[in-house]
C-alpha cells in the first residue's frame, strides 16, 4: 500500500490527474486507517479504542471526499489539464485486481473478531477498488481519445459514495458492498 500510494501520488503530480490524486489520497488515507486498526488491536481498553478507531476511519473518508471534490472542480474549471499516465493506469489495474480480495478478507476477519474498525477498514479497501475502476476509466478516456475532462469528472463521480460511506462508518456501520 505504501508503494501504491507513493507511485500514484507521484504519477498524479506529474500528470496533473485529479483521478490519480483521488486514488493516491485514498491509498494514503487507507494506510492511516490500517494503522488505526492496528492501534485498535493493540489498545488495552477495547470498547473505547474500537469506537475511536471507527470514528477516525470515518473522518478520514470525509477528508478524502473534500480533497477529491476540490481538486476535481479546480481542474474542471481550467486550473490544470490532466495528461495521460500509463504507469498510473498500471497501478490502478493492479489495485483493481487486489483490493476487492483484500476488502473481502478484511470483512471476513471483522465478522470473526466483531471489529467495527476493521469493518470500516474493509469498506475503505472496497472504496479503493471502486476508485481504481473509476479513475482507470477517466485516465483511459483521456489517454486514448484525449477527453481531458474525463479524468476530473471520474474523480468527482466518487464523492457522493465517499461521503455516504464516511457517514455510515461514523454511525458504526459499514456498507454492505464490501
Amino acid at each position: 500500500m505504501i508503494i501504491e500510494a507513493g507511485v500514484s501520488l507521484t504519477c498524479a503530480w506529474k500528470a496533473r490527474s485529479p483521478a490519480l490524486l483521488a486514488f493516491g489520497g485514498d491509498s494514503a488515507i487507507e494506510l492511516l486507517s490500517a494503522a488505526t486498526v492496528l492501534w485498535r488491536f493493540s489498545a488495552r481498553i477495547e470498547a473505547a479504542a474500537e469506537k475511536r478507531a471507527a470514528r477516525i476511519a470515518g473522518v478520514l473518508l470525509w477528508v478524502l471526499a473534500a480533497q477529491v471534490a476540490a481538486i476535481s472542480l479546480l481542474t474542471l474549471f481550467g486550473h490544470g489539464e490532466p495528461e495521460p499516465s500509463y504507469l498510473g493506469m498500471g497501478v490502478l489495474i493492479a489495485a483493481l485486481m487486489v483490493m476487492p480480495w483484500l476488502a473481502r478478507e478484511k470483512r471476513n476477519l471483522s465478522a470473526t473478531t466483531g471489529s467495527a474498525a476493521l469493518r470500516a477498514d474493509a469498506a475503505q479497501s472496497a472504496l479503493c477498488a471502486y476508485l481504481s475502476l473509476v479513475a482507470l476509466v477517466g485516465l483511459a478516456l483521456n489517454a486514448l481519445w484525449h477527453i481531458r475532462w474525463a479524468d476530473p469528472l471520474a474523480a468527482l463521480v466518487t464523492v457522493p459514495f465517499i461521503v455516504w460511506e464516511g457517514r455510515e462508518v461514523l454511525r458504526g456501520k459499514a456498507c454492505g458492498c464490501c
